[in-house]
């Protein structure tokens, strides 16, 4: 019983040191500036644009992922198959990829130098320095995390109910839309959620890929370097709000999930 007790209290003491390293920056840097400077920086039309762009491109970088990722994600739920364990740690590449990295391979493909850029080229299509390239990366990194997401709702979902949907004449198409989709959607809305997120958040790829136009991460990255931490910070503290926004949502769709199972 005293080995439970200190167990338990070392669990408790563990807690807290994490917690206190994650949230004392956060919360000093969110109390920092005055919100008088916050306005401010709500006014600056700099600042708006660049806060913008990051929602709208992250959230095309979802869009992307949810059409050209769900297929494949259902496809790994359900289907057993030599390589797949390949194909699964192909996916999760750009999780561990270092994100300079990330930018400098996707240049290699889309640069002059290389015959897809050749081709992107020809159709008028720029990815250096423009907003199909911010997409590009940020699709390339939000990837894995709705993939992962989707796939693990598929396989939460029992075979036997597409069996019998099947068995009674419909067809693969129809059972997944009026199935499989349905009984998924939370699944695939937090994998929405994971993807805008872990996408709003990058800054190495894309800073080597597309300085201008710039996204929030750039733009905080340029008012640090370029005037400290009284200018960036505010521009931070609107990007972390997003973020916690999103994550808020993430976890009370996740909590209600599993009140339902």
């Amino acid at each position: 019983m005293v080995k439970k007790e200190l167990f338990f209290w070392i669990t408790i003491s563990c807690g807290i040191v994490i917690l206190a390293f994650i949230l004392l920056p956060l919360i000093e840097m969110l109390t920092a500036p005055s919100f008088s400077m916050l306005k401010e920086t709500l006014n600056d039309k700099d600042v708006m644009r660049s806060i913008w762009l990051s929602i709208y491109t992250a959230g095309l970088a979802a869009l992307i992922s949810f059409v050209f990722g769900t297929p494949l994600a259902y496809l790994l739920a359900r289907t057993n198959f030599t390589g797949k364990k390949l194909v699964e740690s192909i996916i999760d590449l750009p999780i561990v990829i270092p994100h300079p990295v990330v930018g400098i391979a996707i240049l290699s493909v889309a640069g002059k130098n290389h015959w897809i850029g050749q081709l992107f080229a020809d159709l008028g299509i720029r990815i250096m320095g423009s907003v199909t390239g911010i997409v590009t990366v940020l699709t390339f990194v939000g990837l894995p995390f709705y993939i992962n997401a989707v796939k693990n709702g598929f396989e939460s979902i029992s075979p036997r109910l597409e069996n019998v949907s099947r068995s009674l004449g419909a067809s693969m198409f129809s059972t997944f839309f009026r199935i499989t989709f349905p009984l998924a959607w939370r699944s695939m809305f937090i994998g929405i959620i994971m993807c805008s997120a872990r996408a709003i958040s990058e800054f190495g790829a894309v800073v080597i890929v597309a300085y201008h136009p710039m996204i929030a991460p750039v733009m905080i990255y340029e008012r640090f370097e370029g005037f400290g931490l009284k200018y960036s910070q505010p521009v931070a503290v609107w990007l972390v709000s997003i973020c916690l926004t999103l994550f808020l949502i993430l976890r009370i769709l996740t909590l209600r999930n599993q009140k339902e199972t």
